[in-house]
Parts: structure tokens; sequence; C-alpha cells
């Protein structure tokens, strides 16, 4: 086995290593004076089962560029099996048509990922379950959910617990945390005007004196968790936590979660942390690196990856 990382999160992917007892293969990944990117793998991998280990998260293109790039490199080097380790997958909100003349952007680095050498995926909560048909190649989709309910399950031992969807399309995915802890669900009835604005309207289910865990696949802007977390406060909640499994926190998100209702936010390392992140104080990072690392290792030895989560 060999393990290569590039550069949208190597803390994740020495962690990952060292769960697997590997060490990661040396190669160089840099940008040329014109921001080129260049890679140059400085070990033998002919023959080689190779895992890439490469979040596609900010900066999004540059980090996909990398990936492809590392990819081609490893196919020309006449790697046996290149696995693409893609522990946060970007553009997976643009998984349909929107709107009238827009992409599925989605469908298109599915494309590239696999014309550029990729013999199969593993990836961590996918936005949209309906992504790995637009693979031609297998993909395993890992969950985060294992990880958080041993957190919670550690955290809130006595508390009296309901589980909250921020929407109505997370209800799969906040129904299953709810089952797995033994807890109420609560849907928050949400109404988006325009992308990165939403209207809390409705909470489905009753709160009241409850300590609240909105669950969720990806924060970004964080405007419907802080939202959602204020409703349900108004709603006479005792508290509000929140678990996602994807910390993009773009723009103003940090300052947006320390300031609101939420006691906490649960998020994982899919991410590499800003400098931001590290210090709020009410943001918490969770490390899915063993739940990943026993992935790569049932992948290679070609056994089950779903009896993961049985």
């Amino acid at each position: 086995m060999k393990i290569l990382t590039g550069n949208s999160n190597r803390p994740l992917a020495e962690a990952i290593a060292a769960s697997l007892n590997v060490p990661l293969t040396k190669a160089l990944v840099r940008r040329f004076a014109d921001m080129e990117v260049f890679v140059e793998i400085h070990e033998n991998v002919r023959g080689e089962d190779v895992f890439v280990i490469q979040s596609t998260s900010y900066p999004a293109n540059d980090n996909l560029m990398e990936l492809l790039i590392c990819l081609d490199a490893l196919k020309r080097a006449s790697a046996r099996r290149i696995t693409c380790v893609i522990p946060y997958f970007g553009y997976a909100r643009q998984d349909r048509k929107s709107g009238p003349r827009t992409p599925i952007s989605a469908k298109l680095v599915a494309n590239l990922i696999t014309a550029a050498g990729a013999d199969r995926i593993l990836t961590l909560d996918l936005h949209a379950g309906q992504i790995q048909g637009f693979f031609d190649i297998p993909l395993d989709n890992l969950f985060a959910a294992p990880v958080m309910v041993k957190d919670i399950l550690e955290k809130f031992e006595n508390a009296d617990l309901m589980v909250v969807s921020p929407d109505v399309g997370g209800v799969l995915r906040a129904r299953a945390i709810a089952k797995r802890i033994g807890s109420d669900l609560a849907i928050v009835d949400k109404r988006r005007e325009r992308a990165g604005e939403s209207e809390v309207m409705n909470i489905i289910g009753d709160v009241r004196g409850r300590t609240c865990i909105l669950v969720d696949d990806i924060v970004d802007s964080a405007g419907t968790l802080c939202n959602a977390a204020e409703a349900l406060m108004n709603h006479g909640a005792e508290s509000v936590y929140a678990y996602v499994t994807h910390g993009v926190l773009s723009g103003g998100a940090v300052a947006r979660v320390t300031a609101s209702a939420l006691k906490s936010l649960v998020i994982t390392d899919s991410i590499q942390a800003t400098e931001a992140v590290r210090v709020a104080h009410n943001i918490r990072r969770l490390s899915i690196a063993p739940l990943m690392g026993e992935a790569l290792s049932r992948i290679y030895e070609e056994r089950s990856v779903s009896s993961l989560f049985d």
C-alpha cells in the first residue's frame, strides 16, 4: 500500500497514515511561478495499490487540479490501482440543474477524476446520494455518524436529547443519528429565498425543555444553523448544539457561529481548519482518521467496507 497526499489537508493524511502505520509516499506537489501545478513522485509505485488523499475544499479549483495531476502522474508511473480518497467532495451541491442553462458540476468533476486515471473513490458523507451514480467506477461513501454518535453519548449521557434536522432534505441523516442514540426527531421547516440566505419558518416537533442537537453534512455560511438554533431557543429548547461533518465555514461563518445561540458546533477534520476555526471558543473538531484508515485497510485487503456501519 502507498499513500500519497496533496496540499489540501496534510494533517489528516498524516493521521490516516499513522493509524495504518504506513509512511506517506515521498512526493513533490508544488506550483510554478505562473501557479501551474507540478507533481513529482519520488518513490517507485509500479504495480502498487496507491491511495491519493485530497479534499477538494477551498481553494477548490487548485485542490481539484492537484488531485487530477497526481492521478495522471500515478497512472503514467504504472500504479496497479489508484483509489481517490476525497474526505470532502467539492462541487457536490451542484448535483442537478437548479434552473435553465445551469451545469451539473458534480457530474463534470466525476468525469474529470475518472478520466485522469482513478480506479475507485472513497469519500465521506456525500451531500447527495445520487452523486455515487455520476461515477462509472466503484465508489464507497463513508458516514461520520458512528464518530458523532460516540461523542454525543459521551457528552450528553443523562440529557433529554432531541435530534433536529435543519431542513427537510436532511431528515434521513438526522433520523439515522436519532435512531442510534434512541432520541426523538424534530425538523426545521426552512424557506431559502436565495443562495446563501435562509429563513426559518417553523419547528415540526415539541422541543420545549429538550437539549437539541442539529445534524447536517455541510456548514458553509452557517446562516441556516444559526437561524435554526435561534428558532429552537425561541420554541423553548433548553440548549442547542450542532454536529456537522464538513466545516466549510467560509466568509464570516466563524464569527456568526461564535455570536449565535449554539453552545457548540462540532465538525470533523475532513477539511483543514483555518486559524479562526482553531481559536473559536464554541467550535470543536472530531478526527475521522481512524475511520478512514480502517476503510483504506479494508479496500486494500478486499474486505467489506459497508460492514463498518452495521
